[in-house]
């Protein structure tokens, strides 16, 4: 690891950005040209200290999750990005697997969109960024580890969970769909790939994906209309909306109500609750 050349990189990135950049306020007090350490800190969820120290050249070498952490808050290119890892002693990712590093121009528009659930999801299903609304509608999926990072082995494997905020009727649907996405990403990134061995494991772990899978179902489908029960405000109708990067990776979905109708108001409320919960989380 070169600490003096990642402590550079960071500030350099740092600076170049605006709070703008990242859906932050400019703030009229503000004095730094920048982002602050903490917001970078906060925006790639670690300590500010921790985030300092890496700044002063005097922090340890940083893993690759924390390194994916920071080019996402620091909106780095996929070079930028490799750079940072090269400095950083750590072997580049592969770009031809799923990535947690989100597109810089898809987290662009992600970072504008605070008032409506929305997430960027991998072409595995990872999810890669979700904003509080979206948090506060399907629960916290960034926090994931593992295979269950990956929502069809959350939803053949865990069932009784994963199915809970899908109306009965639509469950079969929804596994279908979910078996043809991941025969595309399947055929997009290859036999020794993450989606060959996620398909591997859940032949083995469920008899209805065996089933499903030999069907041989082939479709990549994200634009829809559906209905989604949430434990307290009952069942909610939101149209689903998705905008892909240019090799179809990665893609944001952002999830709508019909403007008046009570199922908007249903929305509203869950995005109510969900940050009055993060502000008791956070006090306590």
């Amino acid at each position: 690891m070169d600490r003096a050349a990642v402590a550079e990189y960071l500030r350099r990135r740092r600076d170049a950005l605006r709070p703008s950049d990242v859906g932050l306020s400019e703030g009229a007090r503000r004095r730094t040209v920048g982002l602050r350490r903490e917001e970078v800190a906060q925006l790639a969820t670690m300590s500010t200290d921790y985030y300092t120290r890496l700044e002063q050249a005097r922090g340890p070498q940083p893993s690759p999750q924390m390194l994916a952490a920071l080019s996402r808050a620091l909106r780095l290119s996929d070079d930028e990005r490799d750079y940072l890892f090269r400095i950083a002693g750590h072997s580049v990712p592969d770009r031809r697997s799923s990535s947690a590093h989100v597109a810089p121009a898809l987290q662009r528009v992600f970072d504008r969109l605070s008032d409506t659930p929305a997430l960027i999801i991998s072409t595995l299903g990872e999810v890669l960024a979700q904003n509080a609304p979206a948090a506060a509608l399907l629960g916290d999926r960034e926090s994931d580890i593992g295979w269950r990072r990956y929502e069809a082995y959350r939803w053949f494997t865990d069932p009784e969970r994963e199915r809970a905020r899908y109306p009965e009727a639509d469950r079969a649907r929804q596994s279908r769909a979910l078996v043809a996405s991941l025969r595309v990403a399947y055929g997009t990134m290859g036999p020794s790939s993450t989606a060959a061995e996620l398909v591997t494991r859940l032949q083995r772990e469920s008899p209805e994906f065996r089933e499903l899978w030999d069907l041989q179902l082939v479709a990549q489908r994200f634009t829809d209309h559906k209905v989604l029960i949430h434990p307290e405000v009952g069942a909610i109708e939101v149209d689903c909306q998705v905008l892909f990067t240019e090799d179809r990776a990665q893609a944001l979905l952002v999830l709508t109500a019909e403007p008046r109708s009570e199922s908007e108001e249903k929305l509203r409320l869950v995005g109510v609750l969900g940050m009055q919960r993060f502000t008791t989380a956070a006090g306590g």
